[in-house]
């Protein structure tokens, strides 16, 4: 056989001679390895230079409550621009008071003649009729109403049938008849024939709801406790950019309001916007062209420009 060597493979000796030469693979890891150095950062360290498992884990708890702090920021206090001489421009277009609203709202349903408990009730009814009905048929169902006798004795006494037959043909006239019974027996037995002086408490009574609740408050104990918010107040502030941002209920509304409206206003706004509402700013066609604040309210201005 040739003792020529292979270009391929070496001989024993070679490979002896080569490992006697140079370092083994093994070996030089091992010497790459002893020169990584671990630095630790001092401030978490502790006084000898050690830290323990409980420190480190209220160390991260620690950090991420100050990131969470960071991102929860609260938003700046909300106040639409130009509001006051929106107002002021809305009290100016509803200076003769001749709206529905200013002739035949709640305030004037009841009978001034009457106690003070008596008109408390009476503005409390007039109020449960009003909803989802125009101010003139609710005007002309009190009417029937007082001339029956609207107190609350008088009601416990009167016939349920006999009270739908009288404030027809408001919206929900049966549905109607039953909460202004039912109310009268919860006042009878509960209020000693008033009504309650919170919202909480009127809520309370069938039929009535937030708004109707602050109106009366506000009406009958004559406390500004609110703002009360009907349909014309919910879409008149959402027209004119009072609110955030857009509300979808007049729950909404009233608290977006009440956030930055003066305590001062709350009484008047909503006979304000309600009358504005029923003569100019109405759901259908309003007449935003020939509005005061058609360069000023943000739907107006879309309107007008378009």
């Amino acid at each position: 056989m040739s003792s020529r060597k292979s270009p391929y493979f070496t001989s024993k000796e070679e490979c002896n001679t080569a490992q006697a030469s140079s370092p083994s693979k093994r070996q030089t890891r091992s010497s790459k390895q002893q020169t990584i150095k671990i630095k630790f950062d001092d401030t978490a360290d502790t006084a000898d230079g050690s830290e323990s498992a409980n420190e480190k884990v209220k160390s991260k708890k620690a950090k991420k409550v100050v990131s969470s702090v960071k991102e929860n920021t609260t938003e700046k206090p909300f106040l639409p621009e130009n509001w006051e001489a929106v107002l002021n421009n809305i009290q100016i277009m509803r200076a003769e008071k001749d709206a529905p609203v200013d002739q035949m709202g709640a305030e004037q349903c009841a009978d001034s003649a009457s106690s003070p408990e008596v008109k408390r009730f009476q503005v409390l009814v007039s109020l449960m009729l009003s909803s989802q009905t125009k101010d003139q048929l609710t005007y002309a169902a009190m009417e029937k109403l007082k001339k029956h006798g609207l107190t609350v004795e008088n009601v416990i006494n009167t016939d349920e049938k006999v009270i739908a037959n009288l404030i027809h043909p408001v919206g929900f006239w049966k549905k109607k008849a039953s909460y202004i019974k039912r109310t009268a027996v919860i006042l009878a037995a509960q209020y000693n024939n008033d009504i309650p002086q919170t919202v909480e408490e009127l809520c309370k009574l069938p039929g009535v709801g937030q708004k109707m609740a602050v109106l009366t408050v506000n009406i009958g104990w004559k406390k500004t406790i609110g703002i009360g918010v009907d349909t014309h107040v919910h879409r008149i502030a959402n027209r004119l950019g009072w609110t955030r941002r857009p509300t979808k209920t007049p729950e909404n509304t009233q608290k977006e309001l009440e956030d930055w409206l003066p305590r001062s206003l709350w009484d008047e706004v909503n006979i304000l916007l309600v009358g504005f509402g029923q003569q100019r700013c109405t759901p259908i066609k309003p007449q935003c062209s020939t509005c005061l604040n058609k360069n000023l309210c943000p739907f107006g201005k879309s309107l007008v420009d378009s």
